[in-house]
């Protein structure tokens, strides 16, 4: 039964603690808007976070003419019976 003595002052200070804690939050915003970030996220444009020299070298392979298949992983152009 002692134990209340502590346990009743030290609950009242943590639920004090939770309420201020959670008043800083709201008058900060931290709840005004929950679903904007989610939304922005899907909608970000990437390019504006590409350095310019990784533009230019993505356009120069872009400009490449690209090879064939067969060519690229090396495979010799061999018909079906191995010859």
């Amino acid at each position: 039964m002692e134990i209340v003595y502590l346990l009743v002052p030290v609950t009242l200070i943590l639920v004090t603690i939770g309420v201020v804690v959670f008043s800083w939050a709201v008058k900060s915003g931290q709840y005004d808007d929950l679903e904007g970030p989610a939304h922005r996220i899907l909608y970000d444009d990437d390019r504006d976070m590409i350095p310019e020299d990784a533009k230019t070298e993505a356009q120069k392979k872009a400009a490449r003419p690209s090879k064939t298949a067969p060519e690229q992983s090396g495979q010799d152009k061999t018909n079906d019976n191995g010859q």
